[in-house]
């Protein structure tokens, strides 16, 4: 099976190798925005959309949180993409003759070490893959970009040194998002939920809110609030936890939630991404 699966970026973006890395052999479509990435799969011009939600050194992304509850999509799956920032240069550019390093601001803040040591002039760039498009549209011997290997593929780079981030366990996670719902069976092993809810506003409303996940023995791995709408007042809690929907225990602890809850909505049911098992495992 093979389709086409919707990234916000450039060609060459660390999304961009989500894509390629969940899916190979799919072609992978371009978007301006999260927006247009979501609408692509709408208007059916794309089977699929890769979100990034949550990076290990930066945090929660800006603004996917808010997206998904009304995108009308499913999250059908998961994805752990390893951040692996490339130096990359003209052919024929040295370490030494190097003055300035292109990439988005978090990508930078990133590789301070290298800043340090090769004693280079930050300069940020809309996108990582961005920054490689255009050193290689203007060529210098003075300036790198710090981007990914695909980017430093396709836009015909060398790269003089990999790995180059400060901390090796730099790694994104993505949602996998479909115009249709695609839950495992319920009887299937690790099996996540990702849901949206907004509590009444109520003393101990969240507490008891809660309280059910506890007493069902429902694990939650992710709980995140934000405001809705710019209203201090307003507030709704993204999730993730483990299990099936349909499980007993799940089942009973999101009867409980919706019973306290103003609004509840389960974005989708899917098989847990091995890299969250390998963390589970390490954290026993």
């Amino acid at each position: 099976m093979s389709g086409v699966i919707a990234f916000q970026g450039m060609p060459g973006a660390y999304s961009d190798l989500a894509c390629r890395s969940a899916y190979p052999g799919w072609t992978t479509l371009p978007c301006p925005s999260f927006e247009a990435a979501m609408e692509a799969v709408r208007d059916h011009r794309a089977d699929l959309a890769m979100l990034p939600c949550e990076n290990s050194l930066a945090g929660r992304v800006p603004d996917i949180h808010r997206l998904l509850p009304d995108s009308g999509l499913f999250a059908v799956g998961e994805h752990y993409q390893r951040v692996e920032h490339c130096l990359l240069v003209n052919k024929g550019s040295t370490l030494a003759g190097l003055k300035r390093a292109h990439s988005h601001p978090v990508a930078l803040g990133q590789i301070l070490k290298l800043l340090k040591t090769l004693q280079l002039q930050p300069v940020i760039e809309a996108d990582t893959a961005g920054a490689a498009k255009m050193l290689a549209e203007h060529p210098s011997a003075e300036d790198c970009a710090i981007a990914s290997s695909l980017a430093g593929e396709i836009y015909g780079l060398e790269i003089l040194q990999r790995n180059v981030e400060d901390a090796a366990h730099n790694t994104t996670r993505f949602y996998v998002m479909s115009r249709e719902a695609a839950a495992p069976p319920v009887d299937a092993m690790n099996t996540v939920t990702t849901f949206v809810f907004r509590v009444r506003n109520i003393p101990a409303a969240l507490y008891k809110a809660l309280g059910g996940f506890a007493t069902n023995g429902v694990n939650m791995t992710k709980l995140e609030s934000y405001m809705l709408d710019g209203h201090f007042t307003a507030t709704q809690f993204l999730c993730d936890v483990d299990g099936h929907p349909d499980h007993p225990g799940l089942k009973r602890a999101l009867e409980e939630l919706d019973f306290f809850s103003r609004e509840l909505k389960v974005l989708g049911s899917y098989p847990a991404h091995p890299y969250r098992l390998g963390q589970v495992a390490e954290a026993d």
